[in-house]
């Protein structure tokens, strides 16, 4: 009997399925040896050997593998086949001391019982480069995060942490906070017309049309400034005759997106579901790993969802142009697969993109078998894998230039109708028809009404979990396993708060990332950062040693740091200022600190006095705000104070009574689900703000966005506040 390792007891049962007698499928249950949490574990004077230690959660783990281990003829090893896999699979090799004859490492790209017998049939030894590169990245984050995380404890405020990817990605959202606070709001004007024929009686035919030259001028987004020059210009339009100066008709054909990848999965759930990263690869991994299909085995729905690759696989691309020709006709169909070409160099094309396992898997038809969130997003990546061998979609597009009889002032009017739709069938985008009369040049057009409107420019959007892991993308920082635990870490670590869909960065990540930008440019550079996962990337291609890469970066690093830590203090940083109040306990002199969730104001004589107030951002003491409310318990008025996650109620009789509730904020709106509650403002663990209904855990109703208290006109659903000051219906299905 051969013995198979996994690293998920979910895909052990799922494989097991699949298999005849002769095996035994067990999970590690991930890791198994790790380096130790209490102190440093890399010998950094003996080449960065890394000292791993059996976690003590993991022991029984052990003890239980050892004793399988010895009772089969061969341990097939069969994690992931990433870097993080490839690592696991080594360790067990190591701690479980395999003789090498009696290893074989397993890979496959999905849990279907094709992939898992073709495996079985191509063994092959364990890959010490891609081992090696998962070593050097963790001894790397272990240098910078227990060497610097300290530094930041002693000069800044304890519990802070700094880590090689997680700093520069605070770096990216302050730096965009910086910008909205430096944006200074301008305004400006468009002109439309809403034209329609000269000789056309029925108003139903007009169209909309834009001012878009002035003197063969074009004219830029905020040419028209104020109120007056836009008046200025429709005072000159009274009266004037127009006409259609040019007609420019083309064809357009439209290529589906490629397929998905980790990064663009994680972007489009969230711009889609409202998913965060982590969510995304949660379900994704319930999606690869199995879901029981009824009265049908365990099935893995989608291939392996850690992947920078486009590529699909022949078998795939069969079975797709099939399904497509037998259920939407042989004009969806291609004479020639679609190929795509990845645009990221270091991209693994020997991986496949991420698609579902079986394109007959069609997501309606299985819908009752998946939670709703796994529905979402496994409809969402069935949908653009099919996509991809879809025909183009056919558009014709439509410009119509409109001039005034002295051709001084010109419109633009665009239509577009789709021909074709082509892969749209089951992938829509966001492109709307614009329906056009039938116009042809030197028509005469009268306008029924020229109007000018007045716009503001927005300052830029902070980051959400999409918008963030494009552009640490984009720079090359982070690879696809890295991007969901990076977002992850940030909020949980203090940096960073949800608000809304978008993250925040609190006071304390403006401190932290000036510091190191100023004392240790490397560890938030972006470049410096992108070379780095460049390095990691040719140790596992075996074109550079690993202890190089760490020797070379750790040498100076460990050199500025022992610098800065004579050079710098909490005073010279701003980070305790003399104040002119006095302590009412002791007398002494009252310091303003920073603590991990802002400033307060601290006794001088700490340790001996522990006397500490809240105070506002002008640095003002907080004085307890009294409310109506009475404590529950003792019957005392309750005030109002800050907390970790904001406001909250506290009995003023405290520390005798410390009785607490949290402030409720209700939006109005009565609960369209239950009918008896009310929407309101509720927080999750971390922080993130949604809105709920009151009766929970009766009525489980709850919202991203806060609701208007009005209904969609089209679907019922209730109205949510979008970005941008837009209004959009809160079902995501309506449009």
């Amino acid at each position: 009997m051969d013995l198979i390792i996994v690293e998920s007891p979910t895909k052990a049962k799922t494989i097991t399925k699949f298999l005849k007698r002769g095996y035994k499928v067990t999970s590690s249950f991930g890791h198994i040896r790790d380096l130790p949490k209490s102190r440093l574990g890399v010998d950094v004077d003996h080449n960065f050997e890394p000292k791993y230690i059996v976690p003590l959660k993991a022991k029984k783990t052990v003890r239980m593998l050892k004793e399988m281990a010895k009772k089969t003829d061969n341990v097939i090893l069969a994690p992931d086949e990433d870097r993080e896999g490839e690592a696991i699979a080594w360790h067990l090799a190591e701690v479980l001391k395999l003789k090498k004859n009696k290893i074989k490492r397993i890979v496959f790209h999905e849990i279907t019982k094709d992939a898992i017998l073709n495996a079985l049939k191509n063994p092959r030894d364990i890959d010490m480069n891609m081992v090696n590169a998962q070593q050097a990245r963790r001894i790397l984050d272990r240098l910078v995060g227990y060497e610097l995380s300290p530094f930041l404890w002693r000069k800044v405020v304890k519990g802070l942490s700094a880590g090689r990817v997680q700093s520069v990605a605070v770096r990216l959202i302050v730096e965009k906070e910086k910008e909205i606070q430096a944006f200074k709001e301008e305004e400006y004007w468009n002109i439309e017309a809403n034209f329609i024929q000269e000789k056309e009686k029925n108003k139903e035919n007009s169209f909309i049309a834009k001012l878009s030259h002035i003197d063969d001028k074009k004219l830029d987004k905020l040419e028209i400034k104020n109120k007056q020059e836009a008046d200025k210009i429709l005072n000159a339009l009274k009266n004037t005759k127009y006409f259609i100066a040019k007609i420019k008709n083309r064809e357009i054909k439209k290529t589906p997106p490629p397929p998905f990848i980790t990064s663009s999965l994680q972007q489009s759930a969230n711009n889609i579901f409202g998913f965060s990263s982590k969510k995304t690869m949660v379900i994704a991994q319930q999606l690869y790993e199995g879901i029981k299909l009824g009265e049908k085995k365990t099935t893995g729905l989608i291939t392996y969802m850690r992947t920078d690759s486009v590529n699909l696989s022949t078998k795939f691309l069969n079975e797709t142009k099939e399904f497509i020709e037998k259920k939407y006709g042989n004009k969806y169909s291609l004479l020639k697969f679609r190929y795509y070409k990845t645009k990221q160099k270091t991209a693994q094309e020997a991986h496949e993109a991420i698609r579902p396992t079986d394109v007959i898997h069609i997501p309606e038809e299985i819908k009752q078998y998946l939670t709703n969130d796994q529905y979402k997003l496994y409809n969402l990546i069935w949908k653009k894998a099919v996509a991809t061998q879809m025909a183009e979609e056919i558009m014709s597009a439509t410009t119509v230039n409109i001039k005034t009889s002295d051709k001084k002032y010109q419109f633009i009017a665009n239509g577009n109708i789709i021909i074709f739709d082509g892969f749209l069938k089951i992938y829509p985008d966001k492109i709307k028809e614009n329906f056009l009369p039938n116009l042809k040049e030197n028509d005469l057009l009268d306008a029924l009404a020229v109007n000018t409107l007045q716009h503001f420019t927005q300052p830029p959007a902070r980051y959400s979990d999409a918008s963030l892991v494009k552009i640490l993308e984009k720079h090359g920082i982070g690879r696809p396993s890295t991007y969901a635990p990076t977002i992850s870490t940030i909020l949980t670590r203090g940096y960073v708060e949800r608000e809304g869909k978008f993250l925040k960065p609190k006071e304390i990540a403006f401190i932290v990332i000036d510091l190191l930008i100023k004392h240790f440019f490397n560890i938030v550079d972006y470049k410096f950062t992108a070379q780095m996962e460049n390095d990691l990337d040719k140790i596992a291609r075996h074109k550079t040693d690993w202890h190089l890469i760490i020797k070379n970066f750790y040498k100076p690093f460990k050199k500025n740091l022992m610098q800065k830590e004579n050079e710098i203090n909490k005073k010279n940083l701003g980070m305790e200022q003399e104040t002119n109040e006095k302590c009412d306990k002791c007398g002494a002199p009252m310091i303003i600190k920073m603590g991990r969730f802002g400033k307060f104001l601290a006794c001088s004589n700490f340790p001996e006095c522990k006397n500490t107030k809240q105070i506002n951002e002008k640095g003002e003491i907080e004085k307890p705000e009294l409310t109506n409310e009475k404590c529950d318990k003792c019957g005392a008025p309750m005030i109002i104070k800050m907390g970790r996650f904001g406001k909250f109620l506290a009995c003023s009789n405290y520390p005798d009574c410390k009785n607490i509730k949290p402030i409720v904020k209700s939006t109005g709106v009565k609960c369209p689900e239950c009918g008896k509650g009310e929407i309101v403002e509720k927080k999750t663990r971390k922080g993130k703000i949604f809105f709920a209904c009151n009766q929970y855990p009766n009525c489980k109703f709850a919202l991203w966005s806060k609701p208007t208290g009005e209904k969609c006109p089209k679907c019922g659903s209730l109205l949510v506040y979008g970005k941008n000051n837009t209004i959009v219906c809160s079902n995501k299905e309506c449009k």
